[in-house]
């Protein structure tokens, strides 16, 4: 008879699930994309202490950073229908659907806005921030992540990739005011996190005992990456994800 119960299977894929997003020291031996998340996640939580009052996060899915938000008075998700993921499988939390083009609420309704990940899947970026600030009070702050070094996902509605001068420059132009702007890693720990997520989806899956131990392998892939981050120069113009918080 198993020693494990439905309920502690249940647990344990939680804690992972949750591992995936909000990186622990036990996320670098099981966690093929450990350094991306952790980048966005050590980003996110020096930021989230600003995020104060009502919150609206756009593009919500299971809302998997609402934990960091512990000023927040309320934590209100909004996504998309129609999108490249499926939300039922993803088990998101969406309070709201929209229909990609008017958020379905009131002008000057949240305190801050978050949006993490969502607008490389936006064609029309400059439509979707300006009804972002249209529900932001004035002087509130909008939290943001978007990637830069990342393969295409959630085909086929990626559409972009932004350096930090463009998002600037998109954000200032829907009439933002940039407080901080953060890259999430070194060249070094891109290069790096691009070669094993590559590895762990196309490598060790063409065999399938490498494919069952991958998880093994893991953690050495990480460690070495750390390692060569410590003793290569550090460059900064090559990098995963950027991280703003600007205001209305």
């Amino acid at each position: 008879m198993s020693v494990f119960k439905p309920w502690h299977w249940r647990k344990i894929k939680s804690v992972l699930k949750a591992s995936m997003f909000l990186t622990t020291p036990f996320s670098i031996f099981v966690n093929p994309v450990y350094i991306i998340r952790n980048g966005i996640y050590q980003a996110i939580l020096k930021e989230s202490p600003a995020i104060k009052g009502a919150v609206l996060d756009v593009g919500c899915g299971s809302k998997p950073y609402e934990c960091l938000f512990g000023n927040a008075s309320s934590y209100i998700g909004v996504d998309i229908e129609a999108s490249g993921h499926d939300h039922t499988l993803l088990e998101s939390r969406v309070d709201f659907f929209y229909d990609g083009r008017t958020l379905p609420f009131d002008n000057s309704q949240f305190d801050a806005v978050v949006c993490f990940e969502v607008l490389e899947h936006v064609f029309n970026i400059e439509e979707l921030l300006l009804e972002m600030r249209r529900v932001l009070k004035p002087g509130g702050l909008m939290l943001l992540s978007v990637p830069f070094a990342w393969n295409e996902h959630e085909a086929p509605y990626d559409f972009a990739r932004y350096t930090s001068f463009g998002l600037t420059h998109i954000l200032e132009g829907c009439g933002f005011r940039v407080r901080c702007l953060s890259k999430t890693t070194t060249s070094v720990l891109a290069i790096c996190q691009l070669c094993i997520a590559y590895m762990y989806q196309h490598v060790f899956t063409r065999c399938l005992l490498i494919s069952r131990l991958a998880r093994l392998l893991v953690f050495p892939l990480n460690v070495v990456s750390m390692g060569l981050n410590i003793v290569l120069p550090k460059r900064y113009d090559y990098f995963c994800n950027c991280v703003v918080l600007v205001s209305r």
